[in-house]
């Protein structure tokens, strides 16, 4: 090793290999850096959908294993009372309507919920226009999302309301008059949300769990049971306190649960870049190889050395492949350290922007999150192309010493 490390940092004497040597670590250094930087914005973006979740998707969510709806949710919400660490359980009963105002109309995800159900989340604290409000004593109300409210032109406390048309589940449609294959109603427009999130700013609109029961033709149904924690209960240990009390015949989900979607397409791009970038650093080793092979034939003379001395092939091999190894590992430390420096200097002063507006977006520039893990896999795949260098290196050295 100690060989290895002098051959490393003393002067070749062919300028080629001094040039070739620097290229090599260099290329390592910035591939390193390069993964370091890419894996840490991925977990930057993925905490951002994490903190945005908290607004309004529930804490844990109970849906039917099989079917549309519950049948007995006001039991399953009994139940589930009972239950230490459960503060609060609604139920919810969302589906699909037809909405319309005035000359604008747009499919719509309509979302029925109890009138205190900005008690289980903060969907009060995403109000844009107008102020939360499901009912009083005279009418209900709705909330609408922003992409809702943009595609049908409406504002809230607006005197027009707004109509909501969902097709009938039972019945036969009348063909001279198919208008009455539909159930629909109206209400005011209280307020309208924006939670920066397509899965609700896009077509979501709440309404009061009454409403939404009338429109669809149920009675006492829901579509799912959202509960609210007590603060500093583990979410893990309710979940399976809820799991052994219901069965299989429901299914229970955190809030990474219900967007798993999202973050398997940001772990999907995640991997694929990590890949991609592992295949250049694949690339960019052959540069390791070259300068070894090289260093070899420079080292003629001192290969004749150590072999009169007494050295074997094993010895003197170990020599090159050690230095292969120094040049991959080094430059994989200066690499992580860049690139940690990088992340640290990304996540104090913004250097990169998004090329966004910045109105529409969550945050200006590129999210950096760190994670050791990454790090330490970033590392392991370094070692491991290391150790792939060093056994092409040991078969050169093994045919030149024939």
């Amino acid at each position: 090793m100690k060989i290895a490390f002098r051959y490393l940092k003393s002067k070749k004497a062919h300028n080629a290999v001094n040039i070739i040597s620097i290229i090599s670590m260099c290329g390592v250094v910035v591939t390193t850096a390069a993964l370091v930087c890419v894996l840490s914005v991925f977990n930057g973006f993925k905490g951002v959908i994490q903190g945005r979740l908290a607004h309004l998707d529930p804490e844990l969510a109970i849906t039917p294993a099989k079917g549309k709806v519950m049948a007995d949710a006001d039991s399953v919400i009994t139940a589930l009372k009972g239950i230490d660490g459960v503060a609060m359980a609604m139920p919810v009963l969302e589906d699909q309507a037809l909405a319309i105002y005035a000359d604008y109309q747009m499919p719509v995800r309509l979302k029925g919920v109890p009138v205190n159900y900005h008690e289980l989340n903060s969907i009060d604290s995403t109000i844009v226009d107008g102020s939360y409000a499901l009912k009083d004593d005279v009418s209900s109300f709705a909330v609408v999302g922003i992409g809702p409210a943009m595609n049908l032109r409406l504002r809230a406390g607006s005197l027009r309301m707004l109509q909501l048309y969902a097709p009938r589940r039972v019945g036969r449609v009348n063909v001279a008059n198919p208008i009455d294959a539909f159930m629909c109603d109206s209400l005011f427009v209280s307020s309208i949300f924006q939670v920066q999130q397509n899965s609700y700013d896009q077509d979501m609109i709440f309404v009061p769990i009454d409403f939404a029961r009338n429109l669809f033709d149920y009675e006492s149904e829901a579509s799912q049971v959202e509960l609210k924690l007590r603060p500093g209960v583990e979410t893990e240990g309710v979940m399976q306190q809820v799991g052994q009390l219901l069965g299989p015949s429901y299914e229970v989900k955190d809030r990474l649960m219900q967007q798993s979607e999202s973050f398997r397409m940001i772990n999907v791009e995640k991997w694929i870049s990590f890949l991609l970038l592992a295949f250049i650093m694949i690339i960019a080793t052959f540069n390791v190889i070259s300068t070894l092979s090289l260093l070899i034939i420079e080292k003629d003379e001192s290969i004749a050395t150590f072999q009169n001395l007494g050295a074997t092939r094993q010895q003197i091999t170990r020599i090159f492949v050690a230095e292969g190894w120094l040049i991959t590992m080094i430059g994989a430390v200066i690499g992580i350290i860049l690139g940690l420096i990088l992340c640290l200097g990304q996540q104090t002063f913004g250097w990169l922007k998004l090329n966004a507006d910045a109105n529409q977006v969550i945050v200006n520039a590129y999210p950096v999150q760190v994670v050791w893990t990454d790090i330490l896999v970033v590392l392991l795949l370094v070692a491991a192309i290391g150790f792939v260098t060093s056994l092409v290196t040991s078969t050169v050295m093994r045919h030149r010493l024939r």
